[in-house]
């Protein structure tokens, strides 16, 4: 279960997404929501040279348009914090910081544009965008271009895998009650916010608590769950693990809350490609597997709290 499902393989809707936007607010976070499909925002360049002299190691392996250009054009929706938001009028987070580690393999600027989510495949369809980078979850309904139903509306995505994300409990600073999994919430309460998928595990754990009953206590806003936690009245709340560790990381300068256990229901975010790209798909794979040996991308994500969703190495299409 991740954070932008129909980014999700399983039951996930954008109800968790707006949980999720919710959460980073009580963080202080600057978070600026996107709204259109042409929002310029920032790039990810440590080099910007195109042409035949450019010495990065994996220039050559890029499509002849794009090594001309010298930019990569990605879309993305900026308003998930960690993973990409806006702060101080540009794009920053763990996606663009990934992308400017490709960029130094590849030779070329990452461009960031800020979006609809529900808009960027489509952007991939049209050549508006050459990949996408938004905590998208790698599906099977994506690569093959259907919707929820089935049908087929499009010819699908490629997806160059990098980031393995579920669910996590989140709990008061110290963890005093020792909460380390689901099961250790029965008997106890809990706060989470109503209508979220978050709340529905809740209920499926309090079902299998069953004597040893599990209280769920359900607020309209993520941000008075986690007041709730941090006031002792709930032990846990829980979150999309990139989220939930954003919040750790961030509320009361650290101090407020921690991250416990291990992430339940992972799927995996992918970078986003045309089908009809492959050569640029496979630039993507092997600049993403230099960097994960060379540590870049372990740097990316510990900067950002989310070493627990790092993968070991690249893959295509891995998503279930």
């Amino acid at each position: 279960m991740t954070a932008r499902t129909t980014r999700c393989t399983t039951a996930k809707t954008r109800t968790s997404r707006l949980a999720a936007v919710a959460a980073v607010a009580v963080a202080g976070s600057m978070l600026l929501t996107a709204c259109g499909d042409q929002t310029e925002g920032g790039s990810a360049s440590p080099t910007k040279s195109g042409g035949s002299a450019n010495a990065a190691p994996l220039f050559s392996k890029l499509p002849a348009d794009i090594q001309k250009a010298g930019v990569i054009k990605v879309g993305t929706d900026a308003s998930y914090a960690p993973m990409e938001f806006t702060e101080g009028g540009k794009i920053v987070g763990v996606d663009p910081d990934i992308a400017a580690a490709l960029g130094k393999q590849l030779g070329v600027e990452f461009k960031f544009t800020s979006g609809t989510f529900d808009g960027l495949i489509t952007s991939i369809y049209t050549g508006r965008q050459d990949l996408i980078m938004s905590s998208m979850t790698d599906n099977k309904k994506r690569q093959e271009g259907l919707d929820d139903n089935g049908k087929k509306i499009g010819k699908g995505i490629d997806f160059v895998d990098y980031f393995s994300s579920g669910v996590s409990l989140l709990v008061k600073k110290g963890n005093p009650q020792g909460v380390n999994s689901l099961d250790d919430l029965c008997g106890k309460t809990v706060a989470v916010q109503r209508g979220t998928i978050y709340e529905d595990t809740f209920k499926a754990q309090a079902a299998k608590c069953g004597a040893k009953k599990l209280t769920i206590q359900a607020f309209d806003t993520d941000a008075e769950a986690q007041t709730r936690v941090k006031a002792g009245g709930a032990v846990a709340d829980l979150n999309d693990y990139p989220v939930a560790a954003y919040i750790a990381k961030t509320s009361g300068g650290g101090n407020d809350f921690e991250v416990v256990g291990s992430q339940s229901d992972v799927g995996l975010f992918g970078i986003g490609v045309s089908k009809d790209n492959p050569q640029l798909r496979d630039a993507v794979k092997e600049a993403l597997d230099a960097i994960i040996k060379d540590g870049t991308y372990a740097e990316a994500l510990k900067k950002w709290n989310v070493e627990g969703s790092a993968v070991k190495s690249a893959t295509v299409n891995a998503g279930k």
